[in-house]
């Protein structure tokens, strides 16, 4: 069924996983990860937080997972070992750390990209087969060196200490995107969307086309009129979401600007599912705000 103005009570549940588990072994080969049968896309919530140090949420992430190819959007803190869980605990083997090559940033935030370094390194340790590939907007091909070269002394003594790691394996292949396709394998094909992120000159969302399913995922964004005509009637949009109820509670109006500027309310979210009718609409990087709290984030 799809969503319609009636479904925004159900914007507010948590979803951690979606799509069928797949059912290939525990333990692949190290070399690839086995082809589940026919075509078979799933999007795993890998991290649904925001700046906010919630120890029950970890930064944003999103996994997109293509058969035997998978795809990460964006590297909030977590990204590696959440992959991991799901892994194990889903059946999911192409989200073993070894096989984590590929992450699509849509903008330089640090919640965004705090776990860039883990993505980069840490397949690498433990056996990833050659280099990752780092997309995003303009300024993530510094990012790149400069992370690479706070690391410079690690990344030498794996390679050339008594552990022997493979330098291929350290290699980042870094592109900086302009919207449109930047991504075709001929099985996925990956769109990138300019969005509206407040005074970023460049932030994007992505739209993944597979075989069996049409996935978009926001980034952090206002209403976007760009995402809106490219998400028009998807199979899975996973958007941010903000309440602004409970920020005008918390925070100054000068904060609540900064929110309705750079953020989707839950109230404007249910009326951009209204328009664009995804099969499925699932929420992260979500700030709730929690009166409880003295760390809810003031910017995100």
């Amino acid at each position: 069924m799809r969503l319609n103005s009636t479904s925004l009570a159900l914007l507010f549940m948590s979803i951690l996983f979606i799509s069928p588990v797949a059912t290939a072994q525990d333990r692949p080969k190290a070399d690839q990860p086995p082809v589940p049968p026919a075509s078979k896309t799933q999007v795993i919530l890998l991290g649904t937080g925001n700046p906010a140090p919630n120890p029950d949420r970890s930064g944003p992430a999103v996994a997109v997972v293509v058969n035997n190819s998978t795809f990460i959007v964006d590297a909030g803190v977590g990204v590696v070992r959440r992959a991991e869980k799901a892994a194990r605990d889903k059946g999911i083997p192409a989200l073993r750390t070894s096989y984590l090559d590929k992450v699509f940033i849509t903008h330089l935030h640090s919640d965004h990209t705090l776990g860039l370094a883990d993505l980069i390194l840490t397949p690498a340790v433990v056996g990833r087969n050659g280099s990752i590939a780092v997309y995003g907007p303009p300024g993530v091909a510094s990012m790149t060196t400069h992370l690479l070269a706070a690391y410079e002394q690690d990344i030498r003594m794996r390679i050339n200490g008594f552990e022997k790691g493979d330098p291929k394996a350290y290699r980042v292949n870094t592109h900086e995107i302009e919207p449109g396709i930047i991504y075709d394998d001929g099985r996925t094909k990956v769109t990138a969307i300019p969005v509206k992120h407040g005074s970023w000159k460049y932030a994007f969302g992505y739209r993944f086309d597979t075989p069996d399913r049409c996935v978009v995922i926001s980034g952090d964004t206002a209403r976007s009129q760009d995402l809106i005509d490219a998400a028009k009637g998807c199979d899975v949009l996973v958007h941010e979401v903000y309440s602004a109820q409970t920020l005008a509670q918390l925070f100054s109006s000068g904060s609540q600007r900064y929110h309705s500027t750079f953020h989707t309310s839950g109230v404007e979210l249910g009326k951009i599912a209204a328009e664009v009718k995804p099969g499925i609409l699932v929420l992260y990087h979500q700030l709730w705000g929690d009166p409880k709290s003295r760390s809810s984030p003031k910017s995100a």
